[in-house]
């Protein structure tokens, strides 16, 4: 995440431009994963956790995926000296169990958790919803266009919604359903040229727009290869901590870093609608030359999004 952060423009001196402070009175984000674990860099700031597979309100992530992504957005960095700390390092978080051990899951547990969001939003004035999750092709039309409303339901509700693109480009038409809304901030991969030519980079695979629902898809890109983030087999040593961050890649780790971005801007501009959101993070976006249905607005660029 220390790349990732220097990447976008995200400072120090930008986050704390932002009233961050440890306080109940941060941004609440809402992340609908495979749970999150118990680490160190999210102490105190899960404020509901609710299981869909099993019932229960006991955080738990059987994966990992789920307290990578959350990572991302707002991990502290405590068990690595802040080097690895995500974007929006203070905000609090709301978490919904929805995928397995695997990373599966189902479209029920998906509305599930959306519902659940929209429950509790006015409690815990949950301001972001980010859904890391990549849904190939659905044969049911129906159940997928269930989903896709239930999303815009969320959207509708002033939440700012932020799907990930999936993992299936490069071919046209391949957004994941859950990002095809031309309501909710659909975001894809791109490096911006920082491996140089390597190959096997997350944009190579990213979902491409345009979507059945809206031409214009993504919206934005930021990096995700090889994303440095909290690793749910953290444990605490003698000497500090191990194995307390680890390396993924996907759409599902360049989403949550546009959700800790869409957080900061929140907590600087708390009267900002999720349409004024989503239209200051995109016109703020560095042109990447890249075709949109690749990278939409194109890298998202948290210094000029803060700005007045």
């Amino acid at each position: 995440m220390f790349r990732v952060r220097q990447q976008v423009g995200c400072t120090d001196e930008l986050v704390a431009s932002c009233n961050c402070r440890n306080s109940e009175d941060n941004i609440r984000v809402a992340v609908l994963d495979t749970g999150i674990g118990n680490h160190p860099d999210f102490e105190g700031r899960v404020d509901a956790f609710y299981d869909f597979l099993h019932g229960g309100r006991n955080a738990y992530d059987d994966s990992g995926h789920g307290t990578h992504v959350i990572g991302c957005i707002g991990g502290s960095g405590k068990a690595s000296g802040g080097m690895y700390k995500g974007i929006a390092p203070h905000c609090r978080l709301v978490v919904g169990k929805v995928l397995d051990e695997n990373g599966d899951g189902n479209i029920d547990h998906m509305k599930q958790g959306i519902e659940w969001v929209l429950d509790i939003k006015d409690r815990y004035k949950i301001r972001v919803l980010n859904i890391s999750i990549g849904i190939g092709y659905i044969d049911n039309k129906n159940r997928m266009e269930e989903l896709v409303r239930a999303v815009d339901e969320a959207w509708d509700s002033g939440i700012v919604v932020v799907c990930a693109a999936g993992n299936m480009g490069p071919k046209p038409m391949t957004i994941s359903p859950l990002g095809a809304s031309k309501k909710v901030i659909t975001v894809g991969c791109h490096e911006g040229g920082y491996f140089g030519k390597r190959s096997s980079l997350c944009e190579e695979y990213s979902g491409r727009g345009p979507s059945p629902y809206a031409v214009k898809k993504p919206d934005v890109v930021a990096p995700g290869t090889d994303i440095i983030s909290c690793n749910v087999a953290c444990r605490q040593s003698f000497r500090g901590y191990r194995n307390a961050y680890t390396k993924k890649s996907g759409t599902s780790m360049a989403t949550p870093i546009v959700s800790g971005a869409v957080a900061l801007l929140l907590q600087k501009y708390p009267y900002l609608t999720n349409e004024q959101v989503k239209r200051k993070l995109s016109y703020s976006a560095t042109d990447l030359q890249e075709p949109w249905t690749k990278q939409g607005w194109g890298m998202i660029n948290v210094r000029r999004m803060l700005a007045p």
